[in-house]
């Protein structure tokens, strides 16, 4: 049976996709599949329909019921969800600049992403203080892109490797954090027409460790 137009899985999921600002290949390797799982299901037809695992993380991603994506009313294993099986993750009007630097501006919450509380735990951030906030400029592709939103959790402020959110000065950036012997720090760009810079601990914020992120195709 096709299902009418309004209701067609495929492009039910490829609306969630525009009004989450994901992209369909970070959406496949995040349930566990190859890049071009899901442009195959909707372009291709293959496969004609989701695997109930499949179906179910995304449904969870997204915050749906399972039969907008394609199960049978009521059919679903885990039931309904409830408002506490969701986290609202507050995004935040700040661009992190990978580039050469962009001036910080209010921090209150705009709009919100929301994820599954499943979904968190699975990524190993259930206790994460999450914000979801832009990427602005090329310094860190192909990693992160320009327009990418990430998330970054709060809670996570030490100095470690990885890639960061960090404040110097007046200037929000996102960058590779590496140590850079005593009372020092480095940051990386990913692109290596952008050339490392060091700087002392005293002039550098951490605001939070970057653990996902989003992007469109």
């Amino acid at each position: 049976m096709v299902n009418p137009p309004d209701t067609d899985p495929r492009r039910r999921l490829l609306d969630l996709c525009a009004q989450r600002g994901v992209s369909l290949s970070g959406l496949s390797t995040m349930i566990g599949r190859n890049s071009s799982y899901l442009q195959q299901f909707i372009r291709k037809g293959s496969p004609r329909k989701l695997e109930e695992d499949d179906r179910r993380k995304l449904a969870q991603f997204f915050a749906v019921s399972e039969s907008e994506l394609g199960a049978a009313e009521g059919n679903s294993p885990r039931g309904s969800a409830t408002r506490s099986d969701w986290v609202e993750v507050p995004r935040l009007p700040l661009g992190a600049a990978a580039g050469p630097g962009a001036l910080t501006s209010s921090e209150a919450p705009f709009d919100s992403f929301r994820f599954s509380r499943t979904w968190l735990r699975e990524q190993g951030l259930a206790g994460a203080e999450l914000h979801a906030i832009r990427v602005q400029g090329d310094s860190m592709e192909p990693l992160l892109h320009d327009g990418d939103e990430i998330l970054v959790d709060r809670a996570q402020r030490a100095l470690r490797d990885g890639i960061h959110v960090v404040r110097v000065g007046d200037a929000l950036l996102v960058k590779r954090l590496a140590a850079a012997g005593p009372g020092r720090a480095t940051l990386l760009s990913q692109n290596y027409a952008y050339p490392p810079v060091e700087v002392a601990l005293e002039e550098l914020e951490i605001v939070g460790r970057v653990v996902w992120k989003s992007g469109r195709l």
